[in-house]
């Protein structure tokens, strides 16, 4: 795992990281795992991997997540990058769900941190994770084994998943968004608006783009090549410019940001994001909360 050695995260951070976890057991994990033969059960010749994923290093390290070693690191590191608490955080997109989900999917799921934790919250919900790197799959498979959990893992492109039409009634991604160009995260909550049931319900989890905008300086902590692009945005204009309606963000401990919308029954007259007059009333939307299905 080449990483880039001028970089914040390198010169500072991961020292600093590097003293609180073990890297020693990182590496005997990592040693017991013939990675490209699991990677083998997951990876579909239907995918392709685009430019903007396999082109750009994330957090310092060359080729992204297309390598085992980003898949271990990916967790121990995380825990500690995301305050106050990882766990408290993820769980904030768990209580944001106001629908009862029969099918759940976790776009770009990665090690499946969240999956795992709806489909602990969601028992009899069919969960399925999707994500590009068929090495984080496979290190989200070796977590829900070991948890116990029976969750579907794909290896896919949120852009364009090949799930049918309005087949599920929960759509999320975490910490994704301000991973990919604008343009791309619009594309992905296109793509969530059609494979939701009608009064499904969309749950974007990823840092606070206000926080980004006030404070220029996070933006340089990790390297990230979309996050100053991402800042610019706006998750919720972008979830009314794909059709979703009851858009509203709450801030997660400041840092963090949970954005939900509600794909709505009349889908034909899509109705576009305005901050001034958010419609909050889901069960006026038929939410599958309130027993309305498609």
């Amino acid at each position: 795992m080449a990483v880039r050695q001028d970089t914040i995260w390198e010169r500072f951070l991961s020292p600093v990281v590097r003293l609180l976890i073990d890297e020693d057991g990182l590496r005997l994990y990592a040693d017991s795992i013939d990675w490209e033969k699991e990677c083998d059960r997951y990876r579909r010749d239907d995918v392709i991997i685009p430019a903007y994923y396999s082109s750009q290093n994330f957090h310092g390290v060359t080729g992204g997540y297309l390598n085992y070693g980003a898949a271990v690191s990916y967790d121990p590191i995380t825990q500690y990058v995301l305050p106050p608490n990882e766990t408290i955080v993820r769980q904030a997109l768990v209580d944001a769900v106001k629908v009862k989900p029969r099918r759940i999917l976790d776009l770009g799921c990665g090690t499946g941190s969240t999956t795992l934790m709806l489909k602990q919250a969601f028992p009899e919900a069919e969960v399925i994770g999707l994500d590009l790197s068929p090495y984080m799959l496979v290190r989200a498979e070796d977590k829900a084994r070991n948890a116990g959990l029976d969750i579907v893992w794909r290896h896919g492109n949120a852009e364009k998943t090949s799930f049918r039409d309005a087949t599920f009634d929960l759509v999320t991604a975490s910490l994704l968004f301000h991973e990919t160009p604008d343009t791309v995260s619009l594309a992905i909550l296109r793509e969530s608006f059609r494979l939701l049931v009608t009064g499904g319900q969309v749950l974007i989890l990823d840092e606070n783009q206000k926080t980004l905008r006030q404070l220029e300086w996070l933006n340089d902590v990790f390297e990230e090549p979309y996050i100053r692009e991402y800042a610019a945005g706006s998750v919720e204009a972008n979830m009314g410019a794909a059709g979703f309606e009851a858009v509203r963000s709450h801030d997660v401990w400041w840092i963090n940001q949970v954005t939900s919308g509600v794909k709505p029954i009349a889908s034909e007259n899509i109705r576009r994001y305005i901050p001034t007059s958010i419609d909050n009333d889901l069960e006026g939307l038929g939410s599958p909360a309130f027993g309305i299905r498609a």
